[in-house]
């Protein structure tokens, strides 16, 4: 399996939607809207491609010199535990540099993932959830 990565590449919102109902990341999959404006309105997307099936994805926001909110990442299911993941976000550090911080909200079945591939996990964070 040769997987080929691409930077700032957006596929059709058809496509990540299909990757996400693979790879069981909650997000508004019956939005097909919602989700082209997600990614319309992100600045750091890369992605993952078995020749040409989208098989990985993650999409940030950031300002390339202080922080870096990782907030999509998913990656077939088929796919998964091939090291695609660990790779999008090699990819994320490098084209943000060193002097930025990544972070990110885990879902709950991700939680053991992140520490593996190099995130730590802080205590110090707020947030107000969504309405809708």
């Amino acid at each position: 399996m040769e997987i080929t990565y691409k930077l700032d590449i957006i596929p059709y919102a058809e496509k990540i939607i299909d990757l996400y109902k693979s790879s069981g990341i909650n997000r508004p999959i019956t939005d097909k809207e919602r989700i082209a404006k997600m990614y319309a309105n992100s600045n750091l997307i890369i992605t993952a491609w078995d020749v040409s099936k989208l098989v990985g994805i993650s999409r940030s926001l950031t300002d390339f010199c202080y922080s870096c909110y990782l907030s999509d990442l998913a990656v077939r299911k088929e796919y998964q535990k091939h090291g695609i993941g660990k790779k999008l976000i090699a990819l994320t550090k490098e084209k943000i540099g060193e002097h930025t911080m990544l972070l990110l909200l885990a879902a709950p079945a991700a939680m053991d993932y992140y520490p593996k591939v190099g995130f730590e996990n802080v205590e110090n964070g707020f947030i107000i959830k969504r309405t809708k």
